[in-house]
């Protein structure tokens, strides 16, 4: 009973954020991404279930607490055949990443992910890590870099975390560039405009659109960044509320009541109604201090338009308006 509803666990979670399960070893289990699909995100994807494996393997409901410790590493492998038969059935995998993996599980510490480097230099400044060092492993002829990922951390541009500040050129995107800045021109005359960019995984969208922001740097306008994630795909409104908590600096490690009171000095800046910080609240999922009947209101809550989180796209303020405090730009 207690292994079965671990490895429905892992299954389950795993299979939520798009890897294989590739082999269970009593109360081991061996797991690939961007096998048998690759995504552009397998080393996220691969992390980010990590985190959460270990929340929810922590979450049931057993006669005896269970622990979990996870090693990752990224690297080439190569699948072959299916062999064995019945349970033991599994695809043959030829490759040393699947024993590095192996070996930085046996030096997690419980209730923790540990990462090699190249899986580190992947992810960027996408979560937050402790350097564990180099150590020596078993079966290896050369010491490892090992990180612990703590959380995922706090970011105001994806595209910045995983690229850093510096760019390669751009190269060949003359047109896109010129039929962009057509556009600002045409939204500083007080003619909004509505820019979609879309391509394949990596041809530069975001790379376009961070040229076109520095360009404007110096121009008066009020900058906004939302960003969708694939895997919050069940929450509609993920952007606005991950915007708005970067907008209150918000910190994982705060709690409730610091985010109240960070959420509450963000709206008076904006807002003087004490139904806009109910409303806003309860879209963050923090209890509120002012008129906890509104959240009895369905059709109130579903029309209200909380003036802190009103914004403006596209051409300059008008004279004397108030500079929104959101900012950040529109990547992919």
């Amino acid at each position: 009973m207690l292994i079965s509803a671990y490895q429905q666990c892992v299954s389950d979670t795993i299979k939520r954020f798009g890897g294989f399960v590739a082999k269970y070893m009593g109360d081991g289990v061996l797991v690939y991404f961007g096998y048998p699909q690759a995504h552009e995100d397998d080393t996220e994807r691969a992390v980010r279930a990590g985190l959460a494996l270990i929340d929810i393997v922590n979450e049931l409901e057993l006669s005896d607490p269970l622990q979990v410790r996870i090693g990752i590493a990224t690297g080439i492998v190569v699948v072959g055949d299916i062999v064995g038969f019945g349970e033991a059935r599994e695809r043959g995998v030829i490759g040393e990443t699947p024993n590095i993996a192996a070996r930085l599980q046996g030096l997690a510490e419980p209730d923790t992910v540990v990462i090699g480097e190249r899986t580190h230099h992947l992810l960027g400044h996408l979560f937050d890590f402790r350097d564990l060092g180099t150590l020596e492993v078993k079966g290896s002829s050369e010491p490892i870099r090992a990180y612990q990922v703590l959380r995922p951390s706090i970011l105001d541009s994806r595209f910045e975390a995983l690229h850093g500040e510096r760019l390669t050129p751009l190269v060949g995107r003359e047109n896109e560039i010129e039929a962009l800045r057509h556009c600002w021109q045409r939204a500083k005359g007080i003619e909004g405009q509505v820019i979609l960019l879309v391509g394949e995984p990596g041809i530069g969208k975001s790379r376009i659109t961070v040229a076109v922001l520095e360009e404007i740097a110096n121009e008066q306008r009020t900058h906004l960044c939302y960003f969708c994630s694939p895997h919050h795909s069940g929450s509609a409104l993920y952007p606005i509320i991950r915007q708005l908590e970067r907008a209150a600096e918000m910190s994982p490690d705060d709690d409730t009541s610091t985010k109240l009171d960070k959420l509450e000095t963000l709206l008076a800046a904006t807002s003087t109604a004490a139904e806009d910080c109910s409303l806003v609240s309860d879209l963050l999922s923090l209890p509120s201090r002012a008129l906890p009947d509104i959240r009895s209101q369905p059709a109130t809550a579903k029309i209200a338009n909380p003036a802190g989180t009103r914004t403006a796209v596209g051409g300059p303020r008008r004279a004397g308006a108030r500079r929104d405090d959101l900012r950040g730009c529109a990547l992919d």
